[in-house]
């Protein structure tokens, strides 16, 4: 399957082509806008991408952003950006999904907003999201290419609003699978950074040592214009001159068992581009200690919502989603114990895995077991993602891949913390060999 009216006009122009060619001064602000409002015009019914959006808005932005000078203007001007309806927002409402907030203004920027409007970016709207991030209400957003299909979650919308041409740029979250999950479904690239590598202060808490603000673009350039907008950088240089005589890691994940046959076609045929083009593609596989990683995300996660979710517990009480109100009044029996082993398991996890991973250039892993399941209920789940989230390690979605019925479906690339823009510079590599690749 294909979305409708893909690669025609302005509004598919990716992040980084868009602030140049404003820049050179070959379109304008308020160009790209019309192009942009006009695709929202056309598919916001199938796709329903965004909680909140106002068109006329939209445009005077655009009109103001052409009024500055040359020499005062951020590397993302006049570039639209939409933001997922968990993050504040000061002249828009920040409402969960949650029908306990509707019409919530929280009058304030979160931390990576301010950031996006220093640099110029103009923040269009809010996209659509599952309640709270979590679980329960689901997002209206549909997959771009099959609206009978999810386009995952939780950061539905922001996933869905690039894939669907409706923006170039959107920021979503990660708790454990948020951010790389729907860019697999939806078919574009994305990166959940290093944990805590930018701030996730104004955003709504789920789990806060997993929590990770993630982002969504058209090219790997795009990734790597945010990660300089948000101070992103490792200590050594990341350029990846070929990836000719690289070594990269395939890791299955104690999760392999649940891989669908789209998955496994998927790693299979990203194994076979990478050896073509010379690259050394060896197994990784993860010792035994590795195997209780999901049970460990569980237990951490559910401890720390209770923590973040207690003003809410206590304001709304059974009101909230039932799995949530479960989970806040700990149903499950999780012990302080039963924390601290979860936490000491990811830590030693996390250094032994770096150890494991240090004589590879990257690993290569699932970023979904298949394609987009049937929606609206099936986000699909996070099986491939929450280990990843769990060690704080970077994660680049690398799109190009189509699986059944023409669907979408990317790998993950990872490597050890604090190397996301070398990762992001190796997934480019990879990228222009998957682009429009078929899977067997």
């Amino acid at each position: 399957m294909t979305i409708a009216g893909a690669g025609q006009g302005l509004n598919w122009l990716s992040a980084s082509d868009a602030a140049a060619q404003i820049a050179s001064g070959q379109i304008t602000a308020r160009d790209l806008m019309e192009a942009i409002i006009d695709r929202i015009s056309a598919r916001d019914a199938t796709v329903r991408a965004w909680s909140w959006f106002d068109a006329a808005r939209a445009l005077k932005m655009a009109e103001e952003a052409d009024k500055i000078p040359t020499n005062q203007r951020g590397p993302l001007h006049g570039v639209p950006v939409g933001v997922k309806d968990i993050l504040y927002t000061k002249d828009m409402p920040t409402q969960f999904n949650s029908p306990h907030f509707q019409g919530h203004f929280p009058n304030i920027d979160a931390s990576c907003v301010a950031l996006l409007r220093g640099a110029g970016a103009l923040i269009i709207g809010k996209n659509d999201t599952v309640e709270f991030a979590v679980n329960g209400r689901r997002a209206a957003t549909t997959n771009p290419h099959d609206p009978a299909r999810t386009p995952g979650g939780s950061s539905s919308g922001s996933g869905a609003a690039v894939a669907d041409g409706q923006v170039p740029l959107s920021i979503g979250t990660q708790t454990g699978g948020s951010v790389i999950r729907p860019a697999s479904y939806c078919g574009v690239w994305a990166i959940k950074p290093t944990w805590n590598a930018v701030s996730h202060e104004g955003f709504k808490t789920c789990a806060a040592s997993f929590d990770t603000l993630g982002w969504y673009g058209r090219s790997a350039a795009d990734l790597d214009l945010l990660a300089e907008v948000f101070g992103i950088f490792d200590d050594e240089i990341s350029d990846i001159p070929a990836l000719k005589g690289l070594r990269i890691a395939v890791c299955r994940t104690p999760a392999w068992s649940q891989i669908e046959d789209a998955g496994r076609a998927a790693l299979q045929a990203a194994t076979a581009a990478l050896e073509a083009a010379g690259v050394t593609v060896e197994t990784l596989d993860l010792p035994p200690v590795f195997d209780g990683l999901p049970d460990a995300h569980k237990v951490i996660m559910q401890s720390e919502m209770r923590s973040a979710f207690l003003a809410e517990h206590r304001k709304f009480g059974a009101e909230l989603y039932p799995e949530m109100h479960a989970i806040l009044r700990n149903e499950a029996g999780q012990s302080r114990k039963d924390l601290i082993a979860a936490q000491d398991l990811a830590a030693r996890c996390r250094t032994e895995f770096e150890t494991l991973a240090a004589p590879y250039a990257a690993v290569l892993t699932p970023s979904t077991a298949g394609v987009a399941p049937l929606g609206p209920d099936n986000t699909g789940a996070a099986t491939f993602n929450r280990i990843w989230t769990l060690l704080h390690m970077p994660c680049v979605n690398i799109p190009g891949l189509t699986g059944d019925a023409g669907l979408p479906i990317g790998v993950t690339l990872t490597g050890p913390r604090f190397s996301d823009r070398k990762l992001i510079a190796l997934a480019a590599r990879i990228g222009s060999l998957l682009d429009g690749a078929p899977i067997a």
